[in-house]
């Protein structure tokens, strides 16, 4: 399902129009990332949550050469799922 399926198929179980979905959606994506940028954790409890990690600056090996490399430190998204949707998925009631 792509973002317009998904518009489509929310604006179909809620009877709103395709256009508030949508505004609603990219709201919601800027919002989640706007907040997850200036270093918040976002939490849709039991379903997702967003959060930036830090990584450390570290030292890892060129698989070919299997020479050292230097990696620096990094900022990267983190998205876990909650267990609500865990269990949706795995049949689990």
């Amino acid at each position: 399902m792509n973002k317009s399926e998904l518009v489509d198929a929310i604006a179909a179980e809620s009877g709103a129009a395709k256009n508030t979905v949508g505004d609603v959606l990219r709201a919601f994506e800027d919002v989640i990332v706007k907040n997850v940028v200036a270093g918040e954790k976002v939490v849709l409890a039991g379903f997702l949550s967003f959060e930036r990690v830090e990584r450390k600056a570290r030292t890892a090996r060129n698989p070919q050469t299997g020479e050292p490399i230097q990696v620096a430190a990094s900022r990267a998204p983190k998205v876990s799922i909650g267990s609500t949707f865990k269990k949706a998925v795995k049949g689990v009631k």
